[in-house]
């Protein structure tokens, strides 16, 4: 309803506004963009974020710029395909004719932009921004820098069509052409595309591990790598062989398979000689080349090899050049990929046919006017370079460019078939005489290569190349499928799929369980009691966290590795058989997240914190961000969910998994627990607090069942149960490992023997124990976090139900958080601590020295009134001088609680003061404490 009435009163002010005859200005700009390479908060798929500002175009639909719908569709014809909110062809032209704003202009030219460009991309939208003329421009994209630069090419069109004079230098057509050449540049090969293509039919991912083609399929442990058509199955031996011309012809020879005569030679001289020593016609081409490049074929002189001699020479890496007797016939290539025969086609070189009118230039022209061709690998063929070599290839044909040749007469203008030179190919598969297959197939095994391209020539490769006099020329690593997936005349072969089912035979799998979570608060915690629990099992594990990145147990990381980039760390580390992500809401806006889907998504909760940064000024909105961890579970997979956070609680409506609760809450009526009891009673599962007379126990509730897991007094990480939050963070992490396949020992066994010392969870709800005082250091910087703070001291401070010693907090707040919200850090405190000595974090996040302690303070005092504890509350910035102070003034029996921001240094630092005088420190993991009575 609102979106309507925005809508409704931004028609009425554009109306006025062309009423007025006021005219556009081109102030389409954008202020930011954003790549989301994952799945993110506007869509499941990778997108282009652009926040763009209209500008004065906020008052001018499409239909009051004069000249801009009819001028666009004359640019962009191909928008007639774009359905938009219509859902029928021509639909975004409607939109356009009926008026609609330039922000969703840009978005539909973006998408046609790439298509045009060959990517196909189809999904869009463009959300407004919060402030007035600010829209969030959303659209899909398949390469990185061709989305982007389709954007910004969009945004131009959009301006010089309000205004040819604001950029009078925009050439759309050459515009087009550089985005069509840097998508050729950026995409995959089309060998690469379409073994990646039968990967994700599989659903197996991918990752890109350069700017070429080298891909990695699969994760962690399962992972294989491609490069082209290379794999990690490939021998280096093999290769090498392969790029030797000269050995590959020996050892075939060797074998009994038919091969030219050949030698290798280092000077032209040479060449002549073995030229005349094994007869013309012969052919030079390089040692080892490639793709056809530096092959001279049917020379007939000396002459003709002493023309030919440089451009072998050049293409030769090594120095050494190939003469071999030349082989009349037929190209043909065999692919052959793990011993087998995938594949044959026929090669013809790039030609034209003349008809008595056009020249050869002209029928060029006409030939690569095709559709089907395109620059480099952009299309099923390639378009025909005219160069020197063709052009002497011509004139050695007795015509010159220019020559109008008889009709029906061919003109060579390559060698050879190569597609690259814009050659042709006819697939001939089911016609090869099983000879012929039989003699690729060993051709591919004698070398070594798991996938082949065997090149014949022959005058039909229907008849056995024994008597014909075939031969085989050359053996190919890494083989172009190019004139396979896509010949120019026949039926396409799907040669990636032998390739993967090489790489991942039937019922391997490619994927490792990714346990993702996320939340406000106890995501790091969770976090490493899940890797914990599972590491038990025996599994390799590999975590992220804001602590670093773990491996198997060791860190190999330091620093805030919550988003996506260290995700795909994890995920290329071939030694992980399972990973368990900290998903951080920053990072999730930024990029995404870091793989497509995750097996099993935590949220723990959804508090307030962060609201008013990066668009997100709600708390629904926030559990709009944290929830794309439950959008990416897949039908197979499950959502651990916070019964007792309603905003947690509601993401179960769009997860296509399974759902496992978790609650602390325990009396009916309460609205976890009935929600936790209706889900249960449909057959759900459940993990849920059970008080007893022993006291409370984790159980899980599956349907009617209820099964014992621990009592969470026996949880170190609980200290007795008195620490609820972890108490919480335990139910979350046995509820996952569940959902993730762990037996209920496992998960028992894994919580008792995970404890929050410093060495393991560093800052954390560390405890330690100096001459008396027990000092607790604990990452606690946000509202929600102290007040689960607050409880545990209080709960700390009773024994047997009196209260003794005082609590002391040294406590502070990032610069980020709102003001109410700090203002409420600081009551909360107040209700816990008998004395408070704020401090600061380093970095003030854009706030004054004091400003964030002042709002602290105004808390603690607007609390006294209420019945706070604190009596004494004072302002030490300095973290370090705030800690030394503290320390100074606790007493044996006290509890010192440090909320810190450098947990490192505070750590140290009470290490030194420990040892100047304030006695003996020990770690005092709380399972190596004896628990108190009752």
């Amino acid at each position: 309803m609102a979106e309507a009435v925005a809508k409704s009163s931004r028609t009425k002010r554009s109306r006025s506004a062309a009423a007025a005859g006021a005219r556009p200005s081109p102030d389409l700009r954008i202020l930011e963009t954003r790549i989301l390479r994952g799945p993110n908060y506007w869509s499941r798929s990778p997108v282009v974020r652009m926040l763009v500002d209209l500008g004065s175009l906020e008052q001018f639909p499409s239909n009051t710029i004069p000249g801009f719908v009819d001028g666009l569709i004359a640019w962009i014809p191909s928008l007639e395909d774009h359905a938009c909110s219509l859902n029928r062809r021509g639909g975004f032209l409607t939109r356009l004719r009926d008026g609609t704003w330039a922000g969703h202009v840009s978005e539909h030219i973006a998408l046609e932009l790439q298509n045009l460009a060959g990517t196909d991309v189809r999904h869009g939208k463009t959300r407004g921004a919060g402030a007035e003329g600010q829209y969030n421009v959303i659209y899909e994209f398949r390469e990185e820098t061709v989305g982007i630069e389709a954007g910004k090419l969009a945004v131009r069109i959009v301006n010089h069509l309000v205004d040819p004079a604001s950029d009078p230098e925009l050439d759309y057509v050459a515009e087009l052409e550089r985005l069509i050449r840097l998508a050729e540049r950026q995409a995959f090969g089309p060998s690469t595309q379409a073994i990646i293509d039968e990967a994700a039919s599989r659903d197996i991912p991918f990752i890109r591990l350069d700017r070429h083609s080298l891909v990695q399929l699969g994760q962690g442990v399962h992972q294989q790598r491609i490069r082209a058509t290379m794999t990690s199955r490939t021998s280096g031996i093999a290769v090498d062989i392969a790029s030797d011309k000269n050995l590959t012809n020996k050892l075939l020879d060797s074998a009994g398979l038919p091969v030219p005569k050949a030698d290798v030679v280092e000077d032209v001289e040479s060449a002549v000689a073995t030229a005349k020593r094994l007869g013309f016609p012969c052919v030079i081409k390089p040692l080892d080349g490639n793709h056809g490049r530096g092959v001279h074929l049917d020379l007939r002189s000396e002459d003709d090899v002493r023309a030919a001699w440089p451009g072998a020479l050049r293409e030769s890496r090594s120095g050494e050049v190939v003469v071999e007797t030349y082989i009349h016939g037929s190209d043909y290539r065999c692919l052959v990929i793990g011993g087998k025969v995938a594949a044959i086609a026929e090669r013809v070189p790039a030609s034209v046919v003349g008809d008595g009118v056009r020249t050869i230039v002209e029928l060029v022209e006409t030939t690569n006017a095709d559709p089907r061709r395109g620059i480099g690998h952009e299309k099923v063929l390639t378009k025909i370079k005219v160069d020197d070599a063709a052009i002497e290839l011509v004139r050695g044909q007795g015509f010159e460019m220019d020559s109008v040749p008889p009709k029906g007469t061919a003109v060579k203008l390559a060698l050879t078939g190569n597609m690259s030179t814009g050659g042709t190919s006819i697939d001939r598969t089911i016609e090869a005489h099983p000879d012929n297959i039989e003699i690729a197939e060993m051709a591919a095994r004698v070398v070594g290569l798991d996938v082949a391209g065997i090149d014949f020539i022959c005058p039909d490769i229907t008849v056995p190349v024994r008597e014909t006099g075939g031969a085989i020329v050359e053996v190919n690593a890494a083989p172009g499928f190019r004139m396979h997936t896509h010949p120019t005349e026949g039926e396409p072969q799907y040669v990636a799929k032998p390739v993967i089912d090489l790489l991942f035979p039937s019922g391997a799998p490619s994927r490792i369980p990714i346990i993702g979570v996320t939340g406000t608060n106890g995501k790091t915690t969770t976090v490493r009691m899940i890797a914990h629990i599972l590491k038990l099992m025996g599994r390799r594990i590999g975590m992220t966290s804001t602590d670093g990145i773990v491996v198997d147990g060791r860190m190999i990381k330091r620093g805030d590795m919550s988003g996506p980039k260290s995700a795909r760390m994890i995920l290329q580390n071939p030694t992980v058989d399972t990973a368990v992500f900290e998903v951080a809401r920053g990072g999730i806006l930024r990029e995404g997240l870091g793989y497509d889907r995750n097996d099993v998504a935590v949220v723990t909760n959804v508090t307030g914190d962060h609201l008013g940064l990066g668009g997100i000024d709600t708390l629904r909105q926030l559990a709009d961000v944290k929830g794309v961890l439950v959008d990416a579970v897949p039908r197979t997979g499950s959502a651990v969910l916070n019964a007792d956070d309603v905003n947690v609680a509601r993401m179960g409506q769009h997860c296509d998994g399974a759902v496992v609760y978790f609650s602390m809450e325990t009396e009916k009526h309460q609205p976890g627990f009935d929600r936790v009891d209706g889900h249960c009673g449909r057959g759900g599962a459940a993990f849920v607090i059970r008080p007893t007379p022993e006291g409370d126990q984790i159980v899980l509730r599956h349907g009617p069942r209820t099964m014992p897991v621990l009592y969470t007094h026996l949880i170190p990480a609980t200290f007795w149960g008195k620490a609820r939050m972890n108490v919480a963070n335990a139910l979350a992490a046995a509820a996952a490992a569940w959902a993730a396949g762990a037996h209920l020992h496992d998960i028992r066994q894994g919580l008792r023997t995970f404890t929050t010392s410093f060495f393991q969870a560093p800052g954390r709800l560390n405890l330690v124990e100096v001459a008396g005082v027990r000092v607790v250091i604990d990452y606690c910087h946000n509202v929600d976090g102290m007040r689960n703070l607050a409880d545990f001291v209080n709960r700390m401070m009773v024994e047997n139900g009196v209260r003794s010693g005082r609590a002391i907090g040294v406590i502070g707040v990032p610069g980020d958080r709102r003001d109410d919200d700090m203002r409420d850090y600081g009551a909360l405190a107040a209700g816990a601590f008998d004395e408070i000595i704020v401090r600061e974090d380093r970095n003030l996040r854009g706030r004054a020295p004091a400003e964030t302690a002042a709002h602290v303070l105004d808390g603690i005092r607007r609390a006294r009134g209420d019945g706070a504890r604190t009596t004494r509350a004072d302002e030490i910035l300095d973290e370090m001088a705030a800690v030394r102070t503290a320390l100074r003034r606790a007493n044996p029996g006290d509890l010192l609680v440090m909320c810190v921001d450098d947990a490192i240094g505070v750590y140290k630092e009470t290490m030194a003061a420990a040892g100047h005088g304030l006695g003996t420190t020990a770690f005092a993991d709380p399972g190596e404490l004896e628990a108190p009575e009752g």
